[in-house]
């Protein structure tokens, strides 16, 4: 717990409980059965467990305290998966969306709960095969390039962002996160790298190949396993970053997540590991299956990995932040005063030809 706060305590935080129940009965009609349980898995906006009645819903609202403007915009992700509710993306059931902070304080929204797994520090017993795992890989590229092939005017989504000038905007919005985190994490340490990292990037912006939709997000532990196998995604989350933009920042930011065999240890300790097993496709085959899938070729792909993981340094430093404000209790958040510091020189190679694709 960060500071010494407690789950209980910071629930307290997140949630009026008997608010929220208040406007969930006048929305869908009074049950018996309330019970909201804070879900301590993802580090960008705050999932809550809610059983209403027969019903297992999810709350999304953003963190509790101060965070980097626009980087947490819950209703804009429910617009979107209400928007994609139909599609060949497979998506959670968007139930309503709230922006009266009297509620619980802040905007939230709420969807139906899926059951499966979010792969993360481990894979499911149930998928170590060979194929399995080897499907896990496709899967995920397979559903990224069906989002990228949606036609967003046809989804109603046509008006989401501004294509034009996307990836420059994207340096420049990742740096300037960097700098709101530093007026507080540079007290206890500085990170040189991380600037001459954005240098570079915004120096060397290439074209994008389309403008299509892009989640913003998209790794494997923003997506969930069905129950049983083959492997097959039920869910995808996250999608409070999607807009219309270049898809191979996308692609970019799933390989940073997505170590080889052949890495060297201190960057694979800094991803989930096991991935890096054999049977696992390395990040070559899965950017010829995406490639197979879309008919791009990922050219400029330095820039495309290095700025990947310089997204994950920017988002590690805003979570340090919110450590040191006590405005967190995830325990991983001390970790990021050693870790950004790993991910800018990562980054540095990745530019320098260190680590190649």
């Amino acid at each position: 717990m960060a500071n010494g706060q407690s789950e209980e305590a910071y629930l307290e935080q997140l949630i009026d409980e008997e608010s929220l129940r208040e406007y969930l009965a006048s929305e869908l009609g009074a049950v018996d059965e309330f019970a909201v349980t804070y879900h301590q898995a993802g580090h960008s906006n705050e999932t809550l467990f809610v059983d209403w009645g027969e019903r297992e819903l999810v709350c999304r609202r953003p963190p509790a305290g101060a965070t980097a403007d626009s980087a947490h915009d819950v209703l804009r992700e429910y617009r979107v998966m209400n928007a994609l509710q139909g599609t060949d993306v497979p998506l959670p059931e968007t139930v309503l969306e709230c922006d009266d902070h009297d509620v619980i304080g802040s905007d939230f929204y709420v969807m139906e709960r899926l059951r499966g797994d979010v792969i993360r520090e481990a894979e499911p017993k149930r998928f170590g095969k060979p194929e399995f795992r080897r499907r896990i890989g496709t899967e995920l590229v397979d559903v990224g390039a069906e989002i990228h092939a949606l036609d967003p005017e046809a989804v109603g989504l046509g008006s989401l962002g501004h294509p034009d000038g996307y990836t420059e905007r994207q340096v420049d919005r990742w740096t300037a996160q960097i700098e709101w985190a530093m007026e507080v994490t540079s007290e206890r340490r500085e990170v040189p790298t991380l600037f001459e990292v954005a240098d570079w990037l915004a120096d060397n912006v290439p074209e994008p190949p389309a403008n299509t939709l892009v989640h913003g997000d998209f790794k494997l532990d923003n997506v969930l396993f069905e129950p049983g196998t083959p492997p097959e995604i039920g869910g995808v989350f996250d999608w409070e970053m999607c807009t219309r933009g270049n898809p191979f920042v996308d692609l970019g930011w799933m390989l940073a997540y997505w170590p080889d065999e052949k890495d060297p240890e201190r960057t694979k300790a800094l991803t989930p590991s096991f991935l890096a097993h054999a049977d696992y496709p390395t990040r070559r085959q899965l950017l010829e299956r995406y490639e197979d899938r879309t008919g791009w070729t990922f050219e400029n792909q330095r820039f495309y990995r290095a700025f990947g993981v310089f997204k994950i340094a920017s988002a590690s430093e805003m979570f340090f932040r919110r450590y040191l404000e006590g405005n967190s209790n995830d325990p991983t958040y001390p970790n990021m005063e050693e870790r950004v510091p790993e991910y800018a020189a990562w980054a540095e190679r990745i530019i320098d030809g260190e680590e190649p694709l």
